[in-house]
């Protein structure tokens, strides 16, 4: 069977009755488009072009050949053109999975604004701790937070987080100010994901880093709530930054030890495979790299 490739140098030959232009048109040099051609008609046993000083023309075979190649090809080019439009345009159903930390209102707003963006597009949401299989469960792209596990998956940083640790006023009334971090073990504490009400506390000083064991009167899973909690005075939080900045600069709360904060928390966007990454994938990425989440600050 002739080379598909070559076939559609002979139909872009016979298109302009010229060996230069098809060239120019195709992008190749002069020469490969003859060879290309005369391989062709090697292959073929026949003579598909009459070629002269001057003018360039069709055989009846070359004629007969060109009305039988023409038609399915300029089908499949038009076939690709449609899959390439297509793959340009965002829609289609696209799988997220993300930590329960980021299943409030916030990220929803996101969502939401995304959609009306991309209308073409539908969003099926995993708000889990699991770490789900991408690969198993087809899932489009998960965020993840703090160090990867080694993966096959890609991985895109998306922002960073730096926590710090903040009381409110109330809770603060008539008890000592912790002046190192060992003091935090005489404080009730506000936990993100804690174990029977304990956690273990991971902070850094520059090049001083202290790992320490705290408990408390009530454990959550997302940081609106223990936001709350540390607002309505029921103990010391770590709070992601930018999450509670707001609430320190207005005094409703105060931060500790600000010499202390925990290490940097690198937010992670990953997915199966970088190759053709599909539009929707990639409109997705780009507006969750430029979203002012409360969760992270994005990276520049």
């Amino acid at each position: 069977m002739a080379d598909l490739n070559d076939i559609a140098v002979f139909v872009k030959v016979a298109q302009f009755e010229s060996f230069s232009r098809a060239a120019h048109a195709l992008g190749m040099p002069v020469s490969t488009v003859s060879r290309k051609v005369s391989g062709l008609e090697n292959q073929l046993g026949v003579t598909l072009l009459q070629r002269t000083t001057r003018k360039l023309r069709l055989t009846a075979q070359g004629r007969d050949y060109y009305n039988q190649c023409s038609e399915p090809l300029f089908h499949l080019f038009d076939a690709e053109k449609v899959l390439t439009q297509t793959q340009k345009k965002p829609e289609g159903l696209l799988k997220i999975s993300v930590p329960v930390v980021m299943g409030q209102e916030p990220f929803y707003e996101f969502i939401s604004v995304f959609l009306k963006n991309y209308p073409r597009i539908q969003v099926d949401l995993f708000v889990t701790n699991l770490f789900l299989d991408l690969i198993e469960e087809n899932i489009d792209v998960g965020i993840r937070f703090g160090e990867l596990k080694d993966s096959t998956l890609i991985a895109q940083r998306v922002g960073k987080s730096v926590r710090y640790l903040v009381a409110s006023p109330a809770y603060l009334k008539g008890r000592a100010l912790p002046s190192a971090p060992e003091d935090l073990k005489n404080h009730q504490c506000i936990l993100l994901n804690g174990r029977n009400n304990e956690a273990e506390w991971h902070l850094v000083n520059g090049g001083k880093s202290t790992k320490l064991h705290v408990s408390g009167p009530v454990s959550s899973r997302d940081f609106q709530s223990v936001s709350s909690f540390a607002y309505k005075g029921h103990g010391v939080a770590l709070m992601p930054s930018n999450y509670c900045d707001e609430q320190i600069e207005r005094g409703e709360l105060i931060r500790l030890l600000p010499e202390w904060s925990s290490p940097e928390i690198f937010v992670h966007a990953v997915y199966p495979t970088r190759r053709f990454l599909p539009s929707k994938l990639q409109a997705f990425l780009q507006a969750l790299k430029a979203w002012k989440s409360p969760l992270w600050i994005p990276l520049r």
